[in-house]
């Protein structure tokens, strides 16, 4: 008994990581709605912020080009590097 508890509770341990290991988004495609649903922090305003500073500017080069945004500093780059990309 003790042993299929062990497993049981390993395996519900291990789905939250296996459900964040999901693709990373594409600053340069990701309408207003994914951008806050992805990176915390990022409601609304800044998510509009975002995709107007890509309207502005043309793609983001690199995920780091995110923190020019306004509103958007390095501390939420780093944070959510790991869910970012700018290429499919």
């Amino acid at each position: 008994m003790k042993l299929i508890n062990t497993f049981i509770l390993t395996l519900l341990l291990t789905l939250p990581v296996i459900g964040f290991s999901a693709d990373a988004i594409n600053i340069n495609t990701a309408d207003k709605e994914t951008l806050m649903s992805v990176i915390k922090g990022v409601g609304e305003t800044k998510a509009e912020a975002i995709i107007v500073y890509r309207k502005d500017n043309g793609n983001f080069k690199s995920v780091d080009e995110l923190a020019n945004v306004k509103g958007i500093g390095q501390t939420i780059v780093e944070k959510h590097r790991e869910q970012l990309s700018t290429s499919e």
